[in-house]
């Protein structure tokens, strides 16, 4: 089962007459539709601190439980559970017909302590580590029966017993490893900086349940989307022509399915490299390239060379490479353009992001007004581009500010997943 990549320029045609040209590549990978699933290796990480007492422990134990309704059997299912301390309830085991034991293990979860997530994530990792059906990346580990390897890791609070910095570390392990690590804040005290941070380093999604009641619907839009995962352990590949180069700041950012700034390192003979994560079949990530072209002659020029690695979960075949693609712009005498509409809804979709992270570095200075200029810059961006969810969001966070109100710790969550993702 091949990946399936496409390439585009924001503008194809370049102004000769110019020393440099300004483009944006974007970069589609998805993973061909038409195979047969693969199974899935889950690990529950989720908290039971005792601010997680009474409805919202419920619901999260009936969302997980529901969650179990949904897998198949040759799936599996690891459950770790965090206060300060942390406990492996369940180690992965296959889901049976009739996975009692499991659904009661998950209602027997009490809520108690503090919050240590880094301990949490480290258990949920080594549950799946030591899993025989784990991810044929971890080279010590059978590949009899290979599965997508998952942690949902879910918290209501801030880190106060652990070490933020120990889980990024923690996430980059399990990327290491081809563990997907999806985040769900839960209420609104949760740190979305810390989420995110874990989420992106992990190659996942941060969700927010903002009421106990949407634990279920959050829980089954995740399992959705591993459940169309084909393809792990994604690598951008990109070489450029002498003549090109990347912007300084910031060059490459993952525009869907949410919002990521990611980071190139040297691979070998000019090649760059840079990771996606997991390949679905129903969602393509895409990837947004900026870059800088140095005066060229008017023709035809291959501009860079695009290739996707990966790996095959259902036949245990690592270090896969797609066709190499050559990105070609056309450099004209007498310039006209000829812009790439969906490349450009992928910039908007960057700009969104961006100008809303320049909203919240506003906050967190004082700047309010600053602060609410900028979220309706990124609300109209939103609307240009049709997230009308997102600008209604933003505007109306805007509008808080200026009448003189403080964004709750509910209107900060929004805010920052409302400009990570896009909902049409």
């Amino acid at each position: 089962m091949p990946a399936l990549v496409h390439c585009a320029l924001s503008d194809i045609h370049l102004d000769a007459r110019l020393a440099c040209n300004q483009r944006q590549l974007a970069i589609s990978v998805a993973a061909q539709p038409g195979g047969e699933r693969v199974r899935s290796s889950l690990c529950l990480v989720l908290d039971r601190s005792g601010s997680m007492g009474g409805k919202p422990l419920e619901m999260v134990q009936a969302a997980a439980q529901q969650l179990v309704g949904k897998l198949t059997p040759g799936d599996r299912l690891a459950l770790v559970a965090f206060d300060h301390e942390a406990q492996v309830i369940l180690p992965c085991q296959e889901i049976g017909p009739e996975p009692l034991s499991i659904l009661q293990a998950i209602g027997g979860l009490a809520a108690g302590g503090g919050t240590c997530i880094d301990e949490g994530l480290k258990l949920g990792i080594e549950a799946l580590v030591r899993s025989p059906q784990a991810s044929p990346v971890a080279p010590s580990l059978s590949k009899t029966q290979p599965a997508v390897a998952q942690i949902f890791l879910l918290t209501d609070g801030a880190n106060e017993h652990g070490n933020d910095p120990r889980c990024l570390k923690m996430a980059e392990l399990a990327a290491g490893y081809g563990i997907s690590v999806h985040c769900l804040g839960f209420g609104s005290h949760w740190n979305q900086d810390t989420l995110e941070q874990i989420a992106d380093a992990g190659a996942g999604a941060l969700c927010y349940i903002e009421r106990p009641e949407d634990a279920p619907m959050e829980f089954d839009r995740l399992l959705t989307r591993v459940q169309s995962v084909q393809l792990t352990n994604a690598r951008l590949l990109l070489r450029l022509d002498p003549r090109v180069r990347l912007a300084e700041l910031k060059p490459i950012a993952q525009v869907a399915p949410e919002t990521v700034e990611l980071v190139a390192r040297d691979w070998v003979d000019g090649w760059l490299e840079v990771r996606l994560g997991d390949l679905m079949v129903d969602a393509a990530r895409a990837i947004l390239v900026n870059c800088y072209v140095g005066a060229l002659p008017a023709g035809e020029h291959c501009l860079a060379q695009v290739q996707i690695a990966y790996d095959n979960p259902a036949t245990g075949a690592v270090d896969l490479r797609s066709e190499s693609l050559s990105v070609m712009g056309r450099s004209l005498e007498l310039y006209h353009p000829a812009p790439d509409p969906r490349v450009q809804g992928y910039i908007s979709t960057l700009a969104k992001y961006r100008q809303t992270q320049i909203a919240e570095a506003k906050l967190q200075t004082g700047d309010h007004r600053g602060a609410a200029t900028m979220l309706q810059v990124a609300a109209q961006t939103a609307l240009q581009m049709g997230d009308r969810h997102a600008a209604t969001v933003l505007q109306g966070q805007a509008t808080k500010l200026q009448a003189g109100d403080l964004l709750s710790e509910g209107d900060r969550k929004k805010t920052r997943i409302v400009a990570k993702t896009t909902l049409q």
